[in-house]
């Protein structure tokens, strides 16, 4: 499969520059997608933020030079890009749990993180519903917050906004500047990608003519092509997951960098709840 192939040879690439400047531009060409859609991809099927994973490799690379050498601690720092001796140990204490004078102890414990490969599984046996629609301008307000690219940390973090929202009225009041039942559920846009955090908004569709308080922000969704899927029990990171390494490897469209969202719709309290993902895409 050529996608399977771009991502291995993508591999390489960074592999093989784990002590050079890596670019993610590069990667990301090697892979024939845009570099945002590279790193949400990378990140999506791998449950690491593409940036983490090469920062194990360049440390487990470093272990193993002190363990089989006599370079210097210094030297292996700025190997590894790092600035200072002091921001070298801090990280390698961080990842393997000693300073990197103390790898050279027998019998010391290390951690290493082999080289990621992509490879076939056998899926398809559940069908994925989805919808391509052309869609005008349109605005959305809400409040937002930082989400890490870390899914394990993002996991934590989305359903403590979700409830910090709750608690200090903000969900009620995006329902009420709307004229809406409290009990609405509002919708979620994912957007200004970083190597290591995004922007999470609870939010909902702005009306042309309504004013809104200071304390919301407005976003403006450019015309767009729409790839609409359904989340069945808006069980939402399976399905994010499925269409990183199940669709878009298959299908004839690319993500777009833009907004995405988490479209909730129904009453929380008639339990009628039912969830879409919307990402922006253009054809390969």
């Amino acid at each position: 499969m050529d996608w399977l192939n771009r991502m291995n040879k993508a591999i390489d690439y960074i592999e093989s520059n784990l002590a050079d400047k890596i670019s993610y531009n590069k990667a990301a060409q090697i892979a024939c997608c845009s570099t945002y859609h590279f790193q949400r991809m990378f990140s999506s099927i791998t449950d690491v933020p593409l940036s983490e994973y090469i920062r194990r490799r360049r440390l487990t690379l470093a272990a193993f030079e002190l363990q089989t050498s006599d370079i210097k601690v210094i030297d292996v720092a700025f190997k590894y890009g790092y600035e200072s001796p002091e921001a070298f140990s801090r990280a390698f204490k961080k990842l393997h749990g000693v300073m990197p004078t103390s790898a050279r102890d027998i019998g010391i414990s290390l951690k290493a993180f082999p080289k990621m490969t992509f490879s076939i599984s056998i899926k398809g046996d559940t069908e994925m519903n989805y919808r391509i629609e052309q869609r005008e301008a349109f605005n959305v307000f809400g409040v937002y917050t930082e989400i890490s690219t870390d899914q394990e940390k993002a996991f934590d973090q989305v359903p403590l906004f979700f409830k910090r929202c709750d608690d200090d009225g903000t969900t009620d009041a995006i329902n009420n500047l709307l004229g809406r039942f409290d009990d609405n559920y509002t919708i979620s846009a994912l957007y200004d990608y970083s190597e290591t955090t995004f922007k999470y908004m609870l939010c909902n569709y702005l009306p042309k003519d309504l004013s809104i308080p200071s304390r919301f922000t407005t976003l403006v969704v450019p015309p767009s092509t729409w790839a609409i899927f359904d989340v069945p029990e808006c069980e939402t990171q399976s399905i994010w997951k499925r269409i990183f390494t199940e669709w878009f490897p298959t299908s004839e469209f690319e993500a777009i960098e833009g907004i995405q969202f988490e479209m909730y719709y129904g009453l929380a309290k008639h339990k009628n709840g039912f969830c879409e993902i919307w990402i922006p895409v253009k054809k390969k």
